[in-house]
């Protein structure tokens, strides 16, 4: 697997982007229980930490999503949860049973029908249809970003991909520019210097 130290990531302040899109996948979820229905399973110790490291990469790097679309599972419900303290500014959020993986998303539809007037979307999603429309919406596929995401995009992995166009109707299969993919066992923090300065961002569905 690729270090982070070899995969050059894009300033996102030097990017020139007209819509950005966020993906996330949901954080390392508990099998404990197995009489617990695959929809409502929580997630595990190590899948609560991971989500506020990503959040305070987000805010190292000016990441702030003004919209989110989450699947309505335990696990992905959770793992939004744990980002939502850590990012900037105000966010509408909107559940949706439709991302859950059980339901065969198609992602491309529900962009396009929930997105509304946001530039910054987030979908927090799962495996594998999250890490198969990464890969069909980019077309800068040959970067060393691109090929370690194409390796294996793991719970609570983040990818960041930029579109030169002002409507979500308008993106479509390699379309977008990956511009950073963010692992949590690549962000190097000690989980007790975490500091949570601002409160969770005002959001509500629409």
């Amino acid at each position: 697997m690729m270090s982070a130290t070899e995969v050059r990531v894009m300033d996102p302040k030097e990017v020139a982007f007209m819509l950005r899109l966020f993906l996330l996948r949901h954080a390392k979820s508990s099998w404990s229980d197995p009489d617990l229905h695959d929809f409502d399973r929580p997630l595990n110790k190590r899948g609560k930490k991971d989500p506020p490291k990503i959040a305070l990469a987000m805010k190292e790097r000016g990441y702030c999503p003004d919209r989110i679309l989450c699947s309505s599972s335990m696990r992905t419900k959770e793992t939004l949860g744990g980002i939502l303290p850590g990012l900037q500014g105000d966010v509408s959020l909107k559940l949706l049973d439709d991302l859950y993986e059980g339901h065969a998303p198609d992602y491309l539809v529900i962009m396009r029908a929930h997105a509304k007037d946001s530039n910054n979307l987030m979908i927090v999603g799962h495996n594998t249809g999250l890490h198969e429309i990464a890969l069909r919406l980019i077309t800068n596929t040959n970067t060393p970003l691109a090929t370690d995401m194409e390796i294996k995009f793991p719970t609570s992995a983040l990818a960041v991909i930029d579109f030169d166009c002002d409507s979500w109707n308008m993106v479509t299969a390699q379309s977008g520019q990956l511009i950073d993919f963010i692992k949590p066992r690549d962000i190097a923090i000690d989980m007790h210097a975490i500091l949570l300065e601002n409160p969770a961002p005002a959001f509500f569905r629409r």
